[in-house]
């Protein structure tokens, strides 16, 4: 399926150019085998890999997401996070709070089942190694071999 059609055949509004890291609305339309067909911004239909989604999705669901690559065939990979860096800015915050709300350690390491990250922050193991990487050259956190503590403030 094209981008300029759609299942039941007619064909979506003119867009302007999709850029990577565009804050997109998403209208999850089908699975495959991939993963899940989204309609983006009701125009244009792209693909939520099914190995980048850490969350459960339906038919149906409408959700943000971003632009992660428009192709040379013209097709449009998705993703729910925001792209690059940017998004492990937003994910050490987010571990940052999760440490603050338990005391100053959280029992995760980057040797955990991607599955665990998954469920306690909603993102790939990959960009929590990115992200816990990022505040240890920081100073901000110690990793301990049963998880990670925030570094005290001197």
């Amino acid at each position: 399926m094209t981008l300029t059609e759609h299942k039941n055949g007619s064909a979506p509004k003119k867009q302007t150019e999709f850029y990577e890291g565009q804050k997109v609305a998403l209208l999850i339309s089908d699975q495959s085998e991939l993963g899940f067909i989204s309609v983006i911004n009701g125009t244009h239909e792209g693909l939520l890999y099914k190995n980048e989604v850490f969350q459960p999705l339906k038919i149906g669901q409408e959700i943000d997401g971003f632009i992660k690559k428009v192709r040379d065939d013209k097709k449009i990979d998705l993703c729910l996070q925001k792209p690059g860096y940017k998004a492990i800015n937003a994910l050490s915050r987010k571990i940052m709070d999760k440490l603050q709300q338990r005391g100053g350690f959280i029992e995760v390491t980057d040797k955990c089942r991607p599955k665990i990250i998954a469920d306690l922050f909603g993102v790939s193991k990959k960009t929590f190694k990115k992200a816990i990487g990022s505040l240890y050259k920081k100073r901000l956190i110690i990793l301990e071999k049963d998880g990670i503590r925030l570094r005290e403030k001197k």
